[in-house]
């Protein structure tokens, strides 16, 4: 009667080989082409892939393809994680790294990831004039602005006071646990919930800024998006975002410097035409701000509003 197959017995067997060692030694803490692999053994890379494929099938390394290249790196399989080859491979390890060979692929592998280093240096290096455009033709221009959203803390409720047809909220709500959507206006809020859909975790709520109908010191962060020019009353709705965050909480206000376009009264609703930093700044402090910062956004030639300002905040802790 034949023997079934021991998984544990065929991976422990290929690390009877010193080649193989040695390979995994190197795999261990990155990914390599078959070709860097034989550059750093100094091997055939027919030897590389044949030493490969039985590490492959033991389930000591694994693969990803990346473009036309497949790279090589240290990986326990499913079937191997838990059976003890782990501390096997700690045992053949400190023997393995002792020996010279083991010391000279260290000192190759350093060449062949300078090499890698030496390619994009070169790339940058003749095309740093261009780089901005290059890039902005790639991915855009706001690209990044987008991606710092993952600095948000995903643990954080956030409120969007004033959030219209929800283009923040959108933005947001992928990256926290909780957004609060606020607008005075059905029709905004009726754009917002098409625009969001099904989002588990947006509540859109109807209600005026002085008065939010948020509880007191849910939020652990809020936004007043170009919508402050709007409010009667300013201070008011600064306050109100102040009692509805915690302790620490930050507010973020983007709005317009001040301007001379009178018709936007009359064809937008605008209140104010504006305001300087100096009157963000007191506003701020006195709804129970600290740490107020206020900084005018570069201009951008390609529109035709007023140039803005972001302002943030911290809600000031009513004990300190």
């Amino acid at each position: 009667m034949p023997v079934a197959p021991s998984p544990l017995l065929d991976a422990l067997g290929a690390l009877s080989d010193q080649t193989r060692c040695r390979m995994l030694l190197v795999l261990e803490r990155r990914e390599l082409t078959v070709g860097e692999l034989a550059d750093v053994l100094q091997l055939p890379q027919s030897t590389v892939s044949r030493h490969l494929k039985v590490l492959a099938d033991t389930g000591w390394v694994g693969s990803r393809r990346d473009g036309t290249s497949r790279f090589y790196s240290f990986d326990f399989s499913s079937s191997t994680a838990d059976s003890g080859l782990e501390a096997v491979w700690t045992l053949a390890r400190d023997q393995v790294a002792e020996r010279a060979a083991a010391a000279q692929d260290q000192l190759r592998l350093k060449s062949v990831l300078a090499r890698r280093a030496a390619r994009s240096q070169t790339f940058f290096a003749s095309s740093a004039g261009q780089w901005d455009r290059l890039r902005e033709e790639l991915f855009g221009e706001h690209f990044y602005l987008r991606g710092m959203l993952g600095l948000a803390d995903d643990r954080w409720t956030v409120g969007d006071l004033g959030c219209g047809t929800g283009i923040v909220t959108s933005a947001l709500a992928p990256f926290v646990a909780r957004v609060i959507a606020v607008d005075a206006s059905e029709e905004m809020l009726a754009a917002a919930r098409e625009r969001l859909g099904d989002a588990a975790n947006v509540e859109l709520r109807a209600g005026q800024l002085e008065a939010l109908p948020i509880d007191p010191a849910v939020l652990d962060a809020a936004t007043l998006m170009l919508v402050l020019h709007h409010v009667p009353d300013p201070a008011a709705a600064l306050a109100e975002a102040a009692r509805t965050l915690k302790p620490g909480g930050r507010l973020l206000i983007v709005d317009m410097l001040p301007h001379e376009r009178e018709e936007y009264k009359q064809q937008m609703g605008h209140v104010w035409l504006g305001f300087s930093a100096e009157q963000m700044a007191r506003l701020m402090e006195g709804a129970g701000f600290e740490g107020v910062r206020v900084h005018t956004l570069p201009a951008d030639a390609a529109v035709r509003g007023p140039s803005l300002f972001v302002a943030t905040g911290r809600r000031r802790d009513v004990d300190s």
